[in-house]
């Protein structure tokens, strides 16, 4: 059932599957492409807010001391000295470092896989943001536009970015009084990287805000609702799908993770007591 024209609330395992590649067919080539990339939600209250936004403060001021300590400290890394800061950026949101990257991911299914991975969250609905990153493109400015056009691409790597943009304050000079959004696909740092089929979401300027963005435009986006009930059915189908963390975070954390949550109780802690109905 649709609660408004972006957001639609799926009723079943079936429905989601239809919902999740709505709108990927291309008629030109006669396959299967979609133009969305996806984020998955635990919960409906999340925002599109990046790790430095949600730091405070005067956070769009900390943003250079944060990258520029950064790199002086990260002696142990294998970033050559000729590093852009697109590739600085990218490691350092890896790392859990807070910047104004945002996670995003090609793979409809990773993106529910991080709607679904936390039992404490099973009492709130999930959300998979779908975004599509070709017609977003559309609004960055022409520079950026052209380069993508001559590479054939619809986002960015760093190698490709760094000629015509070298440093966040000409990203934010080159269309000062409109902020816009672009996609960067992060170097492969690591099997985490690319089994996630990620890339990363970056605004213009540290102070936009994507959610403010993504309202302007709404012809970019939907939102779907996964119910709290649906959660549990999601997760063991995706399990048996072989969508796990065992798979996503290769190494003994990843695998640890997976057989904490694969063998821990339906009915536990805060799922008991808010007595959702789950599927048998």
């Amino acid at each position: 059932m649709a609660s408004s024209p972006n957001e639609i609330e799926v009723s079943s395992w079936e429905e989601l599957q239809h919902v999740l590649f709505r709108d990927t067919w291309d008629g030109r080539i006669g396959r299967f492409r979609s133009p969305f990339v996806y984020r998955g939600v635990r919960s409906r209250a999340y925002t599109l807010s990046t790790s430095l936004q949600r730091l405070g403060g005067p956070y769009h001021e900390l943003e250079n001391h944060l990258l520029r300590n950064f790199r002086k400290y990260a002696n142990d890394t294998a970033i050559p000295d000729q590093a852009s800061v697109w590739d600085w950026l990218a490691v350092a949101q890896h790392h859990g470092l807070p910047t104004r990257l945002l996670d995003w991911t090609y793979s409809p299914y990773v993106a529910l896989h991080f709607a679904t991975d936390d039992l404490d969250a099973y009492h709130q609905d999930g959300v998979i943001w779908a975004l599509n990153y070709v017609k977003a493109a559309e609004y960055m400015p022409e520079r950026l536009r052209e380069a993508l056009r001559a590479e054939g691409s619809n986002v960015f790597t760093p190698e490709l970015l760094q000629p015509v943009c070298r440093n966040l304050r000409e990203l934010a000079d080159m269309q000062p009084e409109q902020p816009f959004l672009l996609f960067l696909e992060p170097p492969s740092l690591d099997a985490r990287i690319i089994h996630q089929y990620a890339l990363f979401a970056l605004m213009s300027t540290p102070q936009a805000g994507l959610d403010s963005w993504l309202e302007e435009h709404p012809e970019l986006f939907f939102r779907i609702i996964l119910p709290a009930r649906l959660k549990w059915e999601t997760r063991d189908k995706l399990d048996q799908a072989n969508i796990t963390e065992r798979v996503l975070f290769p190494g003994l954390g990843g695998l640890s993770r997976w057989l904490h949550r694969h063998y821990s109780p339906a009915h536990r802690g805060n799922l008991r007591l808010d007595g959702l109905d789950l599927p048998g």
